[in-house]
């Protein structure tokens, strides 16, 4: 109990200095919602094992240590390389500040506004006062609540009614590691408004072998019959902590599609949350992640259905070797008036190891009589017989491992719009395996026509 005190007296401190260097720069509005949520944090403290949505997933290493807002680094256009992918426009944050000299906006056509969230508050953004904070609970999430209170930088973007931005929008974080553990709280809010179409890119990199903390909130609003797609590319590094709330709300005839890569980190959890709140809406949430060594992810999903003649999607795979562990929670809440439902939620895992494991948990909770839903997990090893039948054809052992393995996971990649990106993670995932110089010739990936058929039919909707 006494650690605990000294850890919230910590937080406190750093809390009263953050406030102080910004009396004078911030709306009263900021301020009083800072407090709020910074007092909520302190009534909740971290989530424990005894929370059971925490059951899986122990953050007792990061309420354990004491950690320190990052000094500003330097970076070159010649570190962001490997980073990129062609086209769209580019925002870069380094320490959780954003880097106005890495990045670029040249691309962006009229009616579409990308931004800094620092220079959105300087500027008194009227967007921030409808929308920030409106959507993520930070009253019931204490990672939320905590980067409510000390969300500084990060990214809006506000796609106009009837605006198409054609090229991808890339968000790219990246955090030096250094010789204390650091802290920061990137903060994204991403409107989509009537009729509008966009597609926006999270990259979370890791540079060094030090401790630091990655604590984001992404709020995503798609109004009427607006079409996005979300990706997020987590790449931390090992003894890094990455905890990332991301909040979608959409109206009536909108459509979100957000997809979750995670190769890296120590610690990770993903809480992905989405409003169904008008009829027709549709929602995909789709994820992959490759973990190894003694890595742990949590992907922790909740689609609220609030209204009828909606349908969602979450897809999830995964692959673990050593002694990494993996958790899924995924539930689907159909509403008593959300009726014609149609909801299905999948969770398929591989396990390359005896030691690796998994803690899979699909659920619905269906309180409407119309409706069409369905839920499944699987947890697996590579197909002996498979491997027998490619070795027949001429292919060792290691090769055709690597092979089922990469067919596995490339059916999630697979799906990805955006090509460049697309071969990004493609050439990731090889890179983990034996002969992966092999597999980046003919990138091939697992059919699934039952999947298939749902992107097709969400392309023609989206063309329709």
């Amino acid at each position: 109990m006494i650690a605990v005190q000294e850890k919230k007296s910590s937080y406190l401190s750093m809390f009263e200095r953050f406030n102080r260097e910004r009396a004078d720069a911030e709306p009263t509005w900021l301020r009083d919602l800072r407090a709020s949520a910074f007092d909520r944090f302190t009534a909740m403290g971290f989530p424990t094992t005894s929370h059971e949505e925490w059951r899986f997933t122990n953050v007792a290493p990061i309420a354990a240590t004491t950690f320190e807002f990052a000094d500003d680094a330097q970076l070159t256009r010649r570190h962001l390389a490997p980073l990129l992918f062609d086209g769209g426009s580019l925002l870069v944050f380094v320490n959780g500040r954003y880097a106005p000299d890495l990045s670029s906006g040249d691309s962006l056509p009229r009616g579409v506004k990308v931004t800094s969230l620092a220079q959105a508050i300087a500027g008194e953004d009227p967007l921030l006062r409808t929308h920030l904070a409106d959507h993520a609970d930070h009253r019931e999430q204490a990672f939320a609540a905590l980067n409510t209170a000390f969300m500084e930088d990060g990214a809006l973007v506000r796609i106009s009614r009837g605006m198409v931005a054609a090229a991808p929008i890339h968000l790219l974080h990246v955090s030096i590691a250094g010789d204390r553990p650091t802290i920061c709280h990137p903060r994204h809010l991403i409107v989509a408004e009537e009729n509008s179409q966009a597609t926006i890119v999270e990259s979370y990199v890791g540079l060094g072998e030090g401790t630091y903390f990655t604590n984001a909130v992404t709020e995503i609003i798609a109004g009427q019959n607006a079409i996005l797609d979300h990706y997020k590319v987590e790449r931390e590094s090992d003894a890094a902590f990455h905890v990332a709330t991301r909040q979608v709300h959409q109206f009536r005839d909108s459509n979100v599609s957000s997809y979750t890569a995670s190769f890296g980190g120590g610690l990770v959890r993903n809480d992905i949350n989405a409003v169904l709140d008008g009829e027709g809406c549709h929602c995909t949430l789709n994820g992959l992640y490759v973990l190894d060594g003694s890595r742990h992810v949590d992907n922790h999903l909740r689609v609220d259905h609030a209204k009828p003649h909606c349908n969602s999607w979450e897809f999830f795979k995964g692959v673990l070797s050593d002694a990494s562990r993996a958790v899924f929670t995924g539930r689907i809440v159909v509403h008593k008036d959300a009726q014609k439902t149609d909801a299905k939620q999948s969770n398929m895992n591989l396990l390359l190891s005896k030691d690796a494991q998994v803690d899979t948990k699909p659920q619905l909770e269906i309180f409407a009589d119309d409706v069409k839903c369905t839920h499944g997990a699987t947890i697996g090893q590579v197909d002996k017989e498979a491997i027998f039948y490619l070795c027949t054809r001429g292919i060792s052992r290691q090769a055709a491992r690597s092979l089922l393995i990469y067919a596995f996971a490339g059916e999630s990649i697979g799906q990805i719009r955006v090509e460049s990106l697309r071969d990004q993670l493609q050439d990731l995932l090889s890179a983990r395996l034996p002969c992966g110089d092999l597999l980046r010739i003919g990138r091939p990936y697992e059919y699934n026509r039952e999947y298939a058929e749902h992107v097709r039919s969400t392309d023609r909707r989206r063309e329709t």
